[in-house]
């Protein structure tokens, strides 16, 4: 497209501006195909479509392709379990029941089951991941099946490891228990520099009398980064605690 400007000359315009960008159609990609077995239920499908540029639509049939099969009877198996904890509370049970395979009846069996199941008892490194994990985001009645710990041992933990609900999972829900953070001060912020890059996000919010996800976020806002080193370690611990829970699911 050409134009003519004020002084005669002509010029390109740029029409990526005039024109907005079209959500994408057609086939599906299979790295598309793997975010929404990986992410639908656990995200919203608004969240999902914008990620993807696709329809809410288009993500929601594209669901019901990727979960479809023959119906899952008879017992349930350890990945299925694991897999049922995942989606509690963040979807609903029409969600879970496509996903899984399974009647909400055999669902809410299962649930029952989970309740009978919550005891107290040692703490794993796999126990801690999925509770810094779920924390913001789930309810403690939920976590409770999840982890199948009784409320008050979560919270408890929870206080400990500085973990607090997500802001915008408590403004969605109405959660209660929100603890409201002071304003950083120069002095934090230089701190909060200095120990970043080579220290344990929970050993830096109990020094700093934070949240575990007001460090993590301030320091996505500064630009701060984990040194080599310690993303070395981090790196290990994780593929440690995701051998071991391979090893429990498979035996």
């Amino acid at each position: 497209m050409i134009r003519h400007t004020r002084n005669g000359m002509n010029k390109t315009a740029d029409t990526s501006r005039q024109k907005p960008i079209g959500r994408r159609k057609g086939p599906w990609a299979q790295t598309e195909i793997e975010r929404i077995k990986r992410l639908y239920g656990i995200r919203t499908d608004g969240v999902i479509a914008r990620q993807l540029n696709r329809s809410v639509e288009s993500v929601r049939r594209m669901a019901k392709r990727v979960f479809s099969g023959d119906a899952r009877i008879g017992p349930w198996s350890a990945k299925e379990v694991q897999a049922l904890k995942n989606y509690l509370g963040a979807a609903s049970m029409e969600t879970v029941s496509m996903i899984l395979r399974r009647t909400p009846a055999e669902i809410q069996r299962k649930v029952k089951e989970l309740e009978g199941l919550v005891k107290s008892r040692e703490w794993t490194p796999e126990d801690f991941q999925d509770l810094k994990r779920l924390y913001g985001t789930r309810f403690n009645s939920d976590l409770v099946l999840i982890l199948g710990r009784p409320e008050a041992e979560i919270v408890s933990k929870a206080t400990t490891l500085c973990l607090s609900k997500d802001k915008a999972f408590q403004r969605r829900s109405g959660a209660t228990g929100a603890v409201k953070m002071p304003r950083w001060s120069p002095e934090t912020v230089k701190n909060l520099k200095a120990l970043y890059p080579e220290a344990d996000n929970l050993e830096i919010a109990k020094t700093l009398g934070r949240s575990v996800k007001s460090v993590v976020s301030k320091a996505h806002d500064l630009g701060l980064k984990k040194s080599p080193k310690r993303l070395e370690e981090m790196g290990r611990e994780n593929v440690r605690i995701r051998y071991d829970r391979q090893a429990e699911a498979q035996g």
